[in-house]
């Protein structure tokens, strides 16, 4: 009797087993096709990066003469 009873149970688990596996597998599948969750920091953060980079973008290397280049002055 005890023999039949494992043999029940272990089908029962083996089943279960098989359930939970598609149920997880449905479960990531789902996941996937959900948008990512972003808190607020963190948008915060992602907007002021996307600021600092059009700064650089329109940063205009400041031009100036060097000492050598400039015409000599007249001292009298």
């Amino acid at each position: 009797m005890f023999k039949y009873f494992m043999i029940g149970a272990v089908a029962v688990l083996a089943v279960g087993w098989v359930i939970y596996a598609i149920y997880e597998y449905r479960w990531r599948q789902y996941e996937k096709t959900q948008p990512k969750p972003s808190s607020q920091r963190l948008q915060k953060t992602r907007s002021e990066i996307a600021d600092w980079a059009k700064q650089m973008a329109n940063f205009k290397k400041p031009t100036y003469k060097r000492p050598d280049e400039e015409p000599p002055k007249d001292n009298g």
